[in-house]
């Protein structure tokens, strides 16, 4: 924090002496100081060029003792233009008190290296320069003794670019700033390689103001006819883009091409990514094509970026279009590709897809990250399947990654939710012995896996151990035990324990409120419930879809469907769309009330200001939604075929093509699987091809419906073009086995082996199967 301080005091003061370069610090000139202050030894320095000469520069150890800077100073001179007896002096004694302690040592050594445009070298030695010297605060006895060394030398100004660019590696700004003021006045130009080193350095800060001094530095840079380069630009827009200022990074972009200054790759790179990170994925598009429109080839990592755009996004559908498109161009994709996409499909829940790519990576000799693996087995634990967790858990470790905290705690997660707590408590003594120290989300899940498992106590005695640690809980940790009271009914100590978290200064939160209500609701304490409910908006936390759900259920028993759907449009009104389970909870109380074509009316009634027409239709409800509220429509349409009502199932999913919105695989495989449950078997075969023909791909939940009811009424022909179908699907290598067991079974008529077979192909992702749709039939 005090260095952060010091460095935007530091910053300030500079934005001030840059708009007033010229006169802001004149020095007072010197004569030039003699380079000896006492006669070298001249002897021994031929001694020592004579022994470099011949030997190895160990052979001079013996020496140290005889040496002194002005005897390293005068063999540097006298072998200066001998740049393999150099090397060998200074790899020698460049460690060695009397050259490292010596300021005119050093400067000399980094005349002769650059001039002999060994620049890493140079570079390297100005660093150390740079930090030798504490007392030298603005860099002033760096620069006299660069200046008085400088004809000795022969040397020419990128001497002084190479200083100030060894300040600005070290963040020393102010330092490199006065390197170059003082080079200028001087008569030594620094070149563009000064400005962009200390415009790197000042973009790299990120401190208050950093932009403004950016831009000083960029104007001074101009008003010294100084032109800026392609880098110059390209760190300006970074800065300019990271600050949030995109418009004027573009406009930058524009001045570049008006100056002749040619942008590069990088500089688009950077515009995209900008882009990306704001969500506006189709501008960074649009910049793509506009680089192959001006011959300007994209690399592997623009396509990266926008690939990482559009998986933060959740548009894993495009993101496919782009690999495509990236190997087309003759890209060949790299880890960070690969990785970027698997964790984008294990956060969709699309398994089978992130095995896929999974299993291409490897095939192609590039290797998953920690990240990527932690990924794969989160997607495992979601589906409950940990033996397909640890598989992977096992795997990364073979390939010699080591697992993180956060890879240990996502198993431990796991293995909690399904009340294998010994296994839990096992990876995290394994975890500890690793040298990684459980963190509050750790603790979290042992709390959560004790309080589902109906160990409330034991829930609280890991809260106590935790503190003994030194790890306090969170609002998480309490939200998780007044969740566990609610199950168990115990409203008392629940609320109890709401009055302890705030005493302590933890504050609920809209998790903590929604238990509560839940709990005040299975009890049907409604009033007490929506008492809760109220005080959640007073407080400013928002309900989120579940506790609306929650809410909604409750009216939906004590038979008030008029507060329900009051309840149902206020939740759309404050952009909660309804999923499956609000839906179900609606028909359910419209069902258990046996409501006329009226109550029908007002579950379909969507943000309507009017009072609404008496023959409101579900085309109404299609029109009364935009794109993203669809989200609800395919959450009715599950609903309805949850609850065997496939008529109200059809109609909506008709209104939605009329309306020119194509039905997404969730909608085909809700309404297939729908159909079969129904026993509507022909209408189930239709929509599959008619799924298969638009190019959408069945999920193995659908294909286990279909293909049973196929067997049961004999129709062979068409289950064995199904399984073909599905089986072709199956890209990942570990399913080879399966598919030899799976088809060997079915020759032999054991179908029951078979619909196994596929249910385990499903579950460990070697078939397309989303993680949502698995969980929510």
């Amino acid at each position: 924090m005090r260095r952060r301080k010091l460095l935007h005091r530091a910053l300030h003061t500079l934005s001030l002496q840059l708009k007033s370069v010229n006169s802001a610090y004149i020095p007072t000139p010197t004569p030039p100081t003699p380079l000896f202050s006492s006669p070298p030894d001249t002897l021994l320095v031929d001694k020592v060029i004579s022994i470099l000469k011949r030997h190895h520069p160990s052979q001079l150890d013996p020496l140290i003792s005889q040496f002194t800077p002005q005897s390293a100073s005068y063999l540097l001179l006298q072998s200066q233009n001998n740049q393999t007896l150099i090397l060998k002096f200074l790899n020698w004694a460049r460690e060695l008190p009397f050259f490292s302690n010596h300021l005119q040592c050093r400067c000399l050594a980094i005349h002769i290296l650059t001039r002999f445009k060994l620049y890493k070298t140079a570079q390297s030695l100005a660093e150390e320069v740079a930090v030798s010297f504490p007392d030298d605060e603005k860099g002033d006895l760096v620069f006299s003794c660069l200046k008085d060394t400088y004809q000795a030398c022969n040397s020419s100004s990128a001497v002084f670019d190479l200083m100030v660019k060894a300040f600005s590696n070290l963040k020393l700004i102010d330092r490199a700033l006065n390197i170059m003021n003082l080079a200028k006045y001087h008569g030594f130009m620094p070149s563009v390689l000064s400005y962009n080193s200390i415009l790197e350095a000042i973009i790299r800060s990120t401190t208050r103001g950093y932009i403004e001094l950016a831009r000083n530095v960029y104007h001074d840079m101009m008003d010294n006819g100084v032109s800026p380069n392609v880098f110059t630009y390209n760190i300006l827009i970074r800065g300019l883009c990271a600050n949030k200022e995109m418009n004027k990074g573009l406009g930058f972009l524009e001045e570049m091409e008006k100056r002749g200054c040619l942008p590069n790759v990088v500089t688009y790179n950077t515009l995209i990514d900008a882009y990306c990170k704001m969500g506006n994925i189709n501008d960074a598009y649009g910049l793509l094509k506009l680089m192959w429109k001006k011959n300007l080839e994209p690399n592997v990592i623009t396509y990266n970026v926008i690939i990482n755009g559009l998986c933060r996004e959740g548009r894993m559908k495009e993101t496919s279009k782009v690999f495509e498109e990236m190997r087309g161009k003759g890209l060949v994709p790299d880890e960070v590709t690969y990785n970027t996409l698997i964790n984008g499909y294990c956060k969709e829940g699309n398994f089978h897809q992130a095995l896929v790519l999974h299993a291409e990576m490897v095939r192609d000799g590039l290797s998953p990250n920690v990240v990527t693996y932690t990924s794969l087995i989160n997607s495992m634990c979601k589906v409950r399947n940990l033996h397909r967790a640890m598989e992977f858990f096992d795997q990364m470790q073979i390939r010699g990654l080591s697992p993180n905290e956060k890879t240990y705690t996502t198993l431990i997660d796991g293995f909690s939710q399904q009340g294998f707590l010994n296994e839990a408590y096992r990876l995290l003594s394994e975890m500890i012995s690793r040298g990684f120290s459980p963190s509050i989300v750790t603790y979290n899940a042992l709390i959560n896996g004790h309080c589902v498992a109906g160990g409330i106590d034991d829930g609280l005695e890991v809260i106590q151990n935790m503190i003994a640690k030194g790890v306090y809980p969170d609002v998480v940790s309490y939200s998780t035990i007044i969740s566990g009271y609610c199950r168990n009914f115990d409203l008392d100590k629940a609320f109890q324990m709401k009055e302890e978290m705030i005493e302590k200064g933890i504050f609920p939160d809209a998790v903590t409120y929604s238990s509560l209500i839940q709990g005040l609701c299975g009890q049907r304490r409604l009033t007490e419930a929506c008492e809760l409910f109220k005080e959640m908006w007073k407080l400013g936390l928002q309900p989120d879809k579940y506790t609306y759900t929650t809410l909604i259920n409750a009216y939906c028993a004590e038979e008030d469907i008029q507060s329900a759907i009051h309840l149902h449009d206020e939740m759309i009104n404050k952009g909660f769309f309804p999923d499956v389970v609000t839906y179900s909870v609606l028909i359910n109380g419209l069902n258990k009330q046996a409501r006329s074509r009226e109550a029908k009316r007002l579950l379909f009634k969507m943000l309507y200001e009017q009072s609404v027409p008496y023959d409101v239709t579900y085309d109404l409800l299609i029109e009364s939604c935009s794109n993203i509220e669809f989200q609800s429509v395919a959450a009715l349409i599950k609903g309805f075929c949850m609850k065997g009502l496939m008529n109200e199932a059809d109609r909506v999913f008709q209104a939605m093509l009329q309306k020119n919105h194509k039905p997404s695989e969730a909608v085909y495989n809700v309404l297939i699987h729908g159909h079969c449950r129904a026993g509507n078997l022909r209408k189930a075969i239709d929509l599959y091809r008619e799924m298969v023909h638009h190019g959408l791909v069945p999920h193995a939940v659908t294909v286990i419906a279909v293909t049973k009811k196929l067997h049961k009424v004999g129709m062979m022909e068409e289950l064995s073009q199904i399984l073909q179908d599905t089986l072709s699907r199956c890209e990942v290598i570990d399913g080879d086995t399966a598919k030899v067991l799976l088809e060997v079974n079915y020759k032999e008529g054991n179908m029951d082996a078979v619909f196994n077979i596929l249910a385990e192909m499903a579950k460990d992702g070697l078939l397309p199967n989303e993680t949502k749709f698995i969980l929510q039939l």
